[in-house]
């Protein structure tokens, strides 16, 4: 009988810090993340077994139990689970129609923090992200650099950058470049 080998995927960022005495860059823990599709009609059914609730408004959020759900498109979320669990599940039970693509290992998260967190990303990103503009729980798919991401503003001076993780060097080194920049 031949045996099997698992390969094991190593979160593309592990170990990796960077910043200054105004923002700090850390990986985010490795999460389980969907891009869901479905019509408006789905949507009560889709919150309920996803335990929660997708946002219908440009630019917003919703958080519960671990779960994050991101309105990225009139009729599209990225939806992520901390615990990295049971989306795929969650969204079949739903039993509505809808579109549920599983992107755990496509992307990875950078998490921007600190009193100069928006400077930072604003020195690559050409979206407004002062809290008038971007409150906390804003939301939107926006460029960084070359590269398409989201970003969410966890609070105040905490956002979490969404990339492919094909692209997370190119973007974590472009923000650790801008941060040491700032510090300067």
């Amino acid at each position: 009988m031949v045996d099997l080998m698992q390969a094991i995927r190593k979160p593309v960022l592990q170990g990796l810090r960077g910043g200054g005495s105004g923002v700090r860059l850390t990986a985010a823990e490795p999460a389980g993340r969907l891009v869901l599709r479905a019509a408006e009609v789905d949507v009560a059914a889709l919150s309920k077994s996803l335990g929660v609730k997708l946002p219908v408004k440009p630019k917003t959020s919703a958080a519960a139990k671990g779960r994050l759900a991101f309105w990225i498109g009139p009729d599209e979320w990225l939806v992520i689970d901390e615990k990295g669990e049971g989306l795929m599940a969650a969204a079949a039970a739903s039993e509505t129609v809808h579109s549920a693509v599983d992107v755990s290992h496509r992307n990875t998260a950078i998490i921007v923090s600190g009193p100069q967190a928006a400077e930072v990303l604003n020195s690559a990103c050409p979206q407004d992200l002062s809290l008038k503009v971007f409150p906390v729980g804003a939301v939107s798919r926006t460029v960084l650099g070359k590269i398409e991401v989201i970003v969410y503003r966890m609070d105040q001076d905490t956002f979490r950058v969404e990339c492919w993780r094909s692209f997370a060097g190119y973007a974590f080194g472009l923000l650790a470049e801008a941060a040491e920049e700032a510090a300067a």
